[in-house]
């Protein structure tokens, strides 16, 4: 048995699919709603939101596809918008592999 979410986090679902694709860009969009909680259907269309505004490109390998992140892409919101997407998993320490300069 599944532990019980909480009722809320301090991240949305799209900064947790980002996080998710930061750590493993080829991870299918299955395992990526297990980590997150969600259905399936609900992480395709965030990552259509994310590919539609410009923070993922999504690149077919055969069978299965790969996503690269665009991390000089700003936060939405107003408090966060002078922050980069870059800025905010290096903060959260998600990749390692994340250039610094983003």
């Amino acid at each position: 048995m599944a532990a019980k979410l909480p009722k809320w986090t301090f991240l949305s679902n799209h900064a947790h699919v980002l996080v998710c694709l930061s750590a493993e860009p080829d991870l299918r969009l299955r395992d990526i709603a297990d980590r997150v909680g969600i259905t399936e259907r609900a992480v395709f269309a965030i990552v259509g939101d994310l590919e539609e505004a410009g923070y993922l490109t999504r690149v077919r390998e055969g069978r299965r596809n790969r996503y690269e992140l665009h991390l000089e892409g700003h936060l939405r919101h107003p408090l966060e918008a002078p922050h980069t997407v870059g800025e905010l998993l290096r903060a959260l320490s998600i990749n390692e592999r994340l250039p610094l300069d983003s």
